[in-house]
């Protein structure tokens, strides 16, 4: 509700211009100035200095010149070796700087039982710095060798056994341009050690102050409820709590929590000191918000979750991503440099500024269900709304790393809002029974200690929801509706809330909302769109039949396709355009029969549309070449890697997406080109398969001869690559090289498997012309 206010209510209200006189060495002036853009660059700057004054000598510049923008730690557990006994650092790599033209490195020095580092840049790097120490939570020690489990790994964590080291600062100097690296020093140290010391007597006094923990001690919470004990249940999204990071105060080490409390601290005296200026005390309360959003985007920077990104040489923040994973080595930025406070400050400067130009009306900001508005019958014109991403993003618990924080800065002036210790969950809407992780999912549903929420919940509540929203809409009026999710289950659940509710679809389009440089979207088959629906309310009580409504919907399918392929959108994103324009017309009615009576629901119509995307797409990628002569396991493979390249998917979604193209996944598991890891499916290329499949006589598919084939040309074997091609009838089969550079084509640059193909597609005519040379005859 803050981020609306601070959007919709206090630029439009607050931030209009007004003449000042202000004295120059021309004399007077009157100029237009925003009074809030002002207020907030003031205050800000004045929380800034006065938190510099007692904190700073904490970042002090170094003797040269050079400003430690960063701090770059590492975790440490002890080897088990009674021998070695080392404290390993854990680092997932050890580069600095990742650039084309610069090269700069960490180099692990293993002495004995103990392990130094240097910096290594450019030809000087005569190591691997992408392997590090840790992979998957199992690590390597550089001094013996000896090995860790993950288990045992996290149990040293658990126990408190656990500790962190220093191992570089980050550097910028105001004369030259780029960063610099040094190691850290003993001085570095002892620095921080005083820190912890300043932590415990500056935690106490607020304390006193304030009446509660100035460091957030509230829980990261678990299914249960509970702060998360070993062998318990947990949330996938939050992964830290196996590491003994259980408290929100623990993502955070002392001098990341000294920073934090002492900035919370002085806006806090910000606003007591303009409320002794003579300010008015709402509009104190509107400068102060704006200081704790600023406040709340330095805690996203300066957690110990943060990585530092070696290519970009920047740091990044802990919500790369919707979850808290765990991050081995971390950086801790520098409050007062232009990647600490200003930076965050500036940020919020540019959205009250652009806020304010928007409407000269400001919004009534309400805090209230969705399932009950506070509104009349035929209220609104036009409703917009962004509903939950069923499973994707569990909202309120992430809410709580901002949530904690914001209580401490502003929770005494909006205490409707920071009325409990953590942000309310039991009617939020989504799917939580997929995050699980510790015990399956079926036997975790029976347990009454643990909150699930499944798909019927979701269906329900966002039924209710989409009810609502027809009741406060007026016969003419219009809802947007907004809503992404690669799996068919979601939008399934979707389409019977809209149906349900008495709203049907009259517009869709798909819109680009994502950042294609996202974590989750790099690791996933996350979309890069999301489907704008306009939906009005339905004013008739038609049924159709099926057969009728069937080629109706596949026209304006089609129709909107070839706009959708025109205009580059692909993958995930196809499919779930092509929802939008079957919802138009399916949606028109009531209900949709079969002769027989049966109604036709959801899932059925999202069955034909995956059909007839597929279908479509096959025949776009093989640029309308002949379908008919490449066999469904090719097919397959084909709008697989279109779609979700190398991704790990849902076992639910990989077989719709198969059962499209006429192939049934389970009879594949055992022949090396599919694998199941417990409820993910991934198809593998090559290089990933088991080599069993090469010794078969006979291949099954033209995809199993062109990974054989693939395999042979990394090894230079092009006479066998003859023999497979002649033996498998396809050297001359125009479909088996349409197949080929099809899947060339759709895999992205840089991918080892399009690499391959190119260069056997290379080879092609070199084949052909060895099997004539020795006595075979062309089929041409």
């Amino acid at each position: 509700m803050l981020i609306e206010k601070a959007t919709l209510e206090f630029p439009q209200k607050y931030g209009k211009p007004v003449k000042r006189k202000e004295k120059t060495p021309m004399g007077e002036v009157e100029s237009e100035v925003n009074p809030l853009l002002e207020d907030v660059k003031r205050w800000g700057k004045w929380v800034l200095e006065e938190a510099r004054k007692e904190i700073g000598r904490f970042y002090p510049t170094d003797p040269e010149g050079s400003i430690p923008v960063g701090y770059i730690w590492a975790r440490t557990v002890k080897c088990h070796n009674p021998a070695c006994g080392a404290e390993i650092p854990l680092m997932r790599q050890t580069w600095l700087a990742k650039k084309e033209n610069k090269k700069v490195a960490l180099k692990i020095i293993p002495l004995r039982n103990e392990i130094e580092f240097d910096i290594v840049e450019g030809t000087a790097i005569d190591f691997d710095p992408g392997e590090g120490t840790v992979t998957r939570a199992r690590v390597i020690c550089p001094c013996c060798g000896s090995g860790l489990t993950d288990k045992e790994v996290r149990r040293q964590f658990q126990e408190g056994r656990a500790g962190q080291r220093m191992v570089a600062v980050v550097l910028h100097h105001p004369d030259r341009q780029g960063k610099t690296y040094r190691l850290a020093t003993e001085k570095d140290m002892e620095l921080f050690r005083e820190t912890e010391r300043y932590l415990g007597q500056k935690r106490e006094e607020l304390w006193d102050k304030w009446g509660f923990d100035p460091v957030p001690d509230e829980i990261i919470l678990t299914p249960e409820g509970k702060e998360y004990k070993n062998g318990g249940v947990l949330y996938n999204f939050t992964p830290v709590v196996l590491y003994g990071m259980t408290k929100w105060g623990d993502l955070f080490n002392p001098r990341q929590k000294l920073a934090l409390i002492t900035f919370a601290d002085k806006v806090r005296q910000a606003r007591e000191l303009m409320l002794a200026e003579g300010a008015e005390e709402g509009y104190a309360r509107v400068v102060v918000t704006y200081l704790a959003v600023i406040f709340d985007r330095l805690a996203d920077k300066n957690a110990n979750l943060v990585v530092y990104n070696v290519v970009g040489e920047k740091i990044e923040h802990v919500f790369g991503r919707q979850a808290l994973p765990m991050v081995w080595d971390y950086v801790e930025v520098n409050p007062f440099t232009d990647v600490g406070w200003p930076n965050m400050q500036d940020w919020v400067v540019r959205i009250i500024e652009h806020c304010s130009h928007t409407n000269s009306l400001f919004a009534t900001v309400t805090q209230a269900s969705t399932t009950a508005l506070p509104y009349p019958n035929n209220y609104f014109d036009a409703v917009i709304t962004d509903p939950p991403y069923y499973d994707n993003v569990p909202y309120s618990y992430l809410s709580d790393f901002f949530y904690v924080w914001l209580k401490r800065t502003v929770g005494d002036l909006y205490p409707e809002l920071f009325a409990t210790p953590l942000t309310p969950k039991t009617e939020e809407i989504i799917d939580s029974l997929s995050l699980l992780r510790g015990m399956e999912k079926q036997k975790a549903a029976q347990v009454a200690e643990i909150r699930v929420k499944d798909k019927s919940f979701f269906e329900e509540k966002i039924t209710k929801a989409f009810s609502e929203i027809t009741r406060v809409l007026k016969p003419n009026g219009i809802a947007v509706i907004v809503f992404a999710h690669k799996t068919t289950v979601a939008w399934e659940a979707i389409i019977n809330a809209l149906l349900n509710s008495g709203l049907y679809l009259t517009a869709s389009w798909p819109l680009h909302t994502e950042m294609q440089a996202r974590l989750r979207a790099k690791e996933s088959a996350a979309l890069a769109s999301s489907i704008y629906m306009v939906c009005r309310k339905r004013t008739t009580r038609e049924t159709a039949y099926y057969n009728e409504v069937k080629p109706l919907v596949e026209e304006k399918i089609r129709q909107k396709l070839d706009q959708f392929w025109n205009e580059g959108i692909g993958g995930s994103d196809f499919f779930v355009a092509a929802i939008g324009p079957a919802l138009e017309v399916f949606g028109r009615y009531e209900k949709v029969e079969t002769y027989a009576g049966e109604e036709v629901s959801a899932q059925d119509l999202l069955e034909f549309v995956r059909k007839t995307v597929s279908e479509y797409a096959l025949a776009r990628i093989l640029k309308n070449g002949n379908l008919g002569g490449i066999d469904t396991t090719a097919r397959f493979y084909l709008l697989w890697r279109w779609t979700y390249n190398g991704a790990r998917v849902h076992f639910d979604e990989a077989r719709k997406l198969s059962s499209a193209c006429g192939v049934e996944l389970e009879h594949y598991w055992n022949g090396g080109l599919v694998k199941k890891d417990k409820e993910y499916i991934s198809v593998l290329g090559p290089k990933e398969r088991d080599r069993k499949f090469l010794e078969k006589e006979k291949f099954n598919s033209i995809v199993d001869v062109l990974h054989a084939c693939l395999l042979l040309w990394e090894k230079n074997q092009r006479k066998k690559i003859t023999e497979i091609l002649q033996s498998s009838g396809n050297l001359h089969n125009n479909a088996f090289w349409q197949l080929a550079q099809a899947v060339s084509d759709v895999l992205p640059e840089g991918d080892k498997e399009k690499q391959m193909i190119q260069g056997f597609l290379y080879g092609r005519d070199s084949y052909q012309k060895a099997a004539n040379g020795t006595g075979q005859q062309s089929l041409f």
